[in-house]
């Protein structure tokens, strides 16, 4: 049983953050937790949707506690060491200015992280995408003016080789319910990527990045599909560039996570001799902006660095009933259901994580196995450290997710109501993706902006 934590005051009291500590990294060594300004400095305006708990939006962003050896190929990323494990990054030139996505959990852990780069919860829509679009079009002010990048990862569920493989005849609506036959195919939540492109007609950013699962590219005709309505947009006025399939963990990232990545750029914004680069069938190198493997997971390219392994990321956690970080210590007690299920395996910590999957409760892999379940951490065993499944921070951790970005919000001193609880902490952790490969892709862009842009 986890030990019972005395409540400091009245349990009708809400919950403060002094209650917090986190098992990596001391308040000493924390990013500033009170609101900031927005600086200045950071010209480049990006609108975000389908935002999740805001894994692309904090890549974008920067300035956040990372794996040392996630970005150690690129030293000049760094903003200061923390200690040998742990590094701040540096702030992007990014800076967002609309965030959306229609779950509860996902809107308020993200406005909680996110307010100390300034951020007003505000900024943050949680109605559907569908029914932002036509309030606007209806006259009402939502998307920001002079957007620069839109970034967005539309739903996955309808093309991810672990769900049911719907693609456009999705059953779930745009705010996921169940869909109605009369309903119009292009609000059904397997075409939300097309309400995506609605609002790229309407804010014309000089570029945007879309993501979803990799199962997309092997759907028959869907990617060429997507491909050809987004260049669409702004009447055929982007290039959409071949989509790739990025590997987390050839960015650096402890996880077996593969993504699709669609970028397109707006023609008319381009230096002339950019787009005719860029309409070529072989892109320079220079030029290309998917960014350039560093670690070498999948590739066999022995000049990258060694893949970034869990326990780099988790070996100095305390077990969930030692923690008073609320999402390491409140998590899934789903008992083991035997091998032929999902997630009924311990992770192995001299190697990359399972992908962390969104909708966790049984399928949620094992941190370690007892002996009677074929467990092979005996040592562990043999300290009394008891089977349990993943917690929530370690799947974040995995995810490459700060250490300070708080998961689990308890509601009242005594952690006995949750404002988000595991169980919501585990799907938006799930469905996000990684800050790390993000943060890649926001660099390569972000060194690109001057060479490709009039």
């Amino acid at each position: 049983m986890q030990k019972e934590i005395s409540p400091l005051y009245s349990k009708n009291m809400e919950y403060k953050e002094q209650q917090i500590t986190f098992d990596i990294v001391s308040d000493g060594q924390l990013a500033i937790n009170y609101p900031q300004p927005v600086s200045t400095s950071k010209k480049l305006k990006v609108l975000s949707l389908f935002s999740g708990c805001g894994g692309m939006d904090l890549g974008f962003e920067g300035d956040f506690i990372a794996p040392f050896k996630s970005v150690a190929p690129h030293p000049e990323w760094i903003e200061r060491q923390i200690d040998k494990d742990w590094v701040h990054l540096k702030s992007t030139n990014f800076s967002l200015v609309f965030a959306n996505d229609i779950l509860k959990e996902a809107s308020l852990t993200w406005t909680k992280f996110m307010k100390r780069y300034g951020y007003e919860p505000s900024i943050y829509r949680t109605e559907s995408i569908v029914d932002l679009v036509k309030q606007h079009k209806q006259g009402v002010d939502i998307f920001p003016e002079n957007v620069d990048v839109v970034i967005g990862g539309f739903p996955c569920q309808d093309f991810s080789v672990a769900g049911k493989r719907k693609g456009f005849n999705s059953m779930r609506t745009h705010d996921d319910k169940v869909r109605t036959e009369s309903l119009p195919t292009e609000e059904t939540r397997g075409k939300l990527y097309y309400w995506m492109k609605e609002v790229i007609d309407i804010t014309r950013p000089k570029i945007f990045i879309a993501e979803n699962v990799k199962g997309l590219v092997n759907m028959g005709q869907v990617k060429d599909i997507i491909q050809a309505d987004f260049s669409h947009a702004g009447g055929n006025g982007y290039i959409v560039l071949p989509p790739q399939v990025l590997h987390a963990g050839n960015y650096g990232v402890p996880e077996s996570r593969e993504r699709v990545i669609f970028i397109g750029i707006r023609k008319n914004a381009l230096k002339e001799e950019i787009l005719q680069a860029l309409e070529e069938n072989n892109i320079s190198k220079d030029l290309y902006p998917y960014p350039e493997p560093t670690h070498n997971c999948t590739l066999n390219n022995e000049t990258l660095a060694p893949p970034v392994i869990l326990r780099d990321v988790l070996e100095r956690l305390k077990e969930p009933e030692e923690s008073f970080d609320p999402s390491q210590r409140f998590y899934s007690k789903a008992k083991y259901m035997g091998i032929h299920c999902q997630g009924q395996k311990e992770v192995i910590m001299n190697n990359i994580g399972p992908t962390i999957r969104s909708e966790h409760h049984g399928n949620i892999e094992f941190r370690r196995l007892s002996l009677e379940h074929e467990g092979k951490y005996k040592d562990e065993l043999a300290k009394g450290l008891l089977e349990r499944r993943l917690t929530p921070r370690e799947c974040a951790l995995i995810q490459t997710f700060p250490p300070d970005y708080q998961f689990v919000i308890p509601k009242d001193y005594g952690w006995k109501r949750f404002i988000v609880s595991a169980s919501g902490a585990y799907k938006v952790i799930g469905n996000a993706v990684p800050p790390i490969l993000a943060y890649h892709i926001a660099m390569r862009i972000q060194n690109l902006w001057s060479v490709y842009f009039k």
